[in-house]
């Protein structure tokens, strides 16, 4: 079974120190590649079915924020990889939120680096609750003011993406390109978003 170290060397790796490597790693992230989808499945399956049951995921986050932070990717980002175009995909977010805030009131987000606190915070954008999108953009607006300089840009775009998310929600109080997955009847106002180009983020 990968361990939490391994997680983050996978995902993250030299990305941590490295903005240019962040630069090359931001496909990989979020990208769409059914090459990676399925590497990422090979590897990591058992291991998210697994913290998905609920008590890994509680153990490897008391150990400490890194170990917390790759809970939290298994949980958030792996399973939509893993499971794209499925229901599946969603089906951790509430667990993966669940750590995201725990940590956050301890305040282990800010002992990790820009990097990784973006993933540390990426629960809370995926949330369909409005008050969840306006910590996001409370979360990523600090990250841009404690970001060094050669992580600020990187930092900046994604607090641009926090807003445009919150936006979504301020309008639709869900995500609409995620119906058509999740089987929810899509309204003639999301029709017409929806139809807009990068409306899916």
């Amino acid at each position: 079974m990968p361990s939490p170290s391994d997680v983050i060397a996978f995902w993250i790796g030299d990305a941590a120190s490295s903005a240019e490597e962040a630069g090359i790693k931001n496909k990989m992230w979020f990208g769409k590649s059914e090459e990676i989808d399925a590497d990422i499945r090979v590897r990591f399956l058992p291991l998210l079915e697994t913290l998905a049951a609920g008590a890994l995921a509680d153990d490897w986050a008391v150990r400490g924020a890194s170990e917390r932070l790759a809970a939290i990717i298994v949980l958030d980002q792996f399973s939509r990889n893993m499971f794209r175009g499925s229901p599946r995909a969603f089906s951790q977010d509430a667990l993966a939120l669940r750590l995201c805030k725990e940590g956050l009131s301890l305040r282990e987000d800010l002992s990790l680096s820009e990097v990784e606190r973006i993933f540390f915070y990426l629960p809370l954008e995926h949330s369909e609750d409005i008050g969840d999108q306006t910590r996001a953009v409370e979360m990523f607006s600090a990250l841009v003011k404690d970001a060094r300089s050669d992580f600020r840009q990187l930092a900046e775009t994604t607090l641009e993406y926090a807003y445009a998310h919150k936006a979504v929600i301020e309008q639709f109080d869900r995500f609409p390109h995620r119906n058509e997955t999740l089987a929810r009847e899509t309204t003639a106002q999301e029709a017409a978003y929806l139809a807009k180009p990068g409306s899916g983020f």
